[in-house]
């Protein structure tokens, strides 16, 4: 499903929110709504919105079922590992979740030396650090190459997320030294079977960010999203050789593309970011959905232009609550 004309048909049918007369907003993310339930649940709301740099840009159709629908399959795909937060899907972009004591960090596991924020390894090392993340980096890495093996990269959750190294995250009491191997070993886990799943689809995960919490009953399940494009780096594995040997970038299928998009606008740090234009809006509409097909095996299928996508999310989230005690 990449035809533009279709596209185009939904370029003023995106889920830039949703509002919930019986309900309260309890948080508004840069891309999901959330509500809680008294039951001890939440609904969360995937819409539409692009952010990157810690701004949104603006909507992408089919972004929300993308994330939400690849979300849900990864979390199937590991479930034997760990547990997640997910209680329901009642809706292309909706799923109830487990209400958690989020724990205050982005575990980002790692494969290759790229990225582009602040925080990412590549940035780091090519401004002179040696030993980030409390590891050591040799000499002569060269930007998108593989490290010697992956490798955890934390980061802060916070207005700006900031490196931590496992060694601080123990001692100012994020987690105990028990905890956090625990989650050091899962992450790895996730990760050799997300790149696992994604080399047979021609894929290679890069890197990507898992978020964990902790249920009322103390049980670590993973949370978020996982294996998303807006969590992760894919590249296609046909192409990399090649474009490597020509000091190009790899040939990706993930948000890179909106964030190397921004960086040839600005400088996202110093700068306002534009809005995307709508040959822009088009063109990454066509790399979520082929990304989804790539890494599910799964075709794409968008929702009948009827109702709107905000009355279907309603009517969905309020069939549901009825349904409850």
């Amino acid at each position: 499903m990449s035809h533009t004309p279709e596209i185009e048909q939904r370029l003023t049918a995106t889920l830039v929110g949703v509002d919930l007369p019986t309900l309260q907003c309890r948080h508004r993310g840069k891309v999901r709504d959330n509500f809680d339930l008294a039951d001890g649940s939440r609904i969360v709301v995937s819409t539409d919105r692009i952010s990157v740099f810690d701004t949104v840009i603006g909507c992408i159709p089919f972004k929300g079922q993308i994330l939400n629908q690849m979300a849900l399959y990864w979390f199937q795909q590991t479930a034997d590992i760990v547990a997640n937060h997910v209680r329901a899907a009642i809706d292309p972009n909706v799923v109830v979740v487990e209400q958690l004591s989020m724990i205050p960090l982005e575990v980002i596991v790692r494969a290759y030396i790229t990225g582009t924020s602040r925080t990412s390894l590549w940035t780091l090392y090519k401004a002179g650090a040696r030993t980030l993340y409390g590891l050591c980096f040799a000499e002569g890495l060269q930007e998108n190459h593989p490290l010697p093996q992956p490798v955890i990269t934390p980061t802060t959750k916070g207005a700006v997320d900031t490196p931590i190294s496992p060694a601080d995250i123990v001692t100012n009491g994020v987690l105990s030294s028990k905890q956090w191997e625990r989650i050091a070993d899962i992450a790895m886990r996730l990760f050799a079977r997300g790149s696992a799943i994604a080399r047979r689809r021609g894929l290679i995960l890069a890197d990507t960010k898992y978020e964990f919490g902790f249920a009322t009953d103390g049980r670590l399940m993973v949370a978020d999203e996982i294996h998303t494009p807006d969590s992760s780096r894919y590249w296609v594995a046909d192409t990399y050789e090649d474009r490597l040997s020509r000091e190009e970038r790899p040939e990706n299928l993930d948000k890179d593309f909106a964030r190397s998009w921004v960086l040839a606008c600005c400088d996202p740090y110093h700068q306002p970011i534009p809005m995307l234009p709508l040959e822009k809006v088009v063109d990454f509409t066509r790399r979520y959905v082929s990304l989804y097909e790539a890494v599910t095996g799964i075709a794409f299928l968008p929702p009948p232009l009827t109702p709107p996508i905000h009355s279907r999310v309603r009517e969905s989230i309020e069939r549901y609550c009825a349904t409850l005690p």
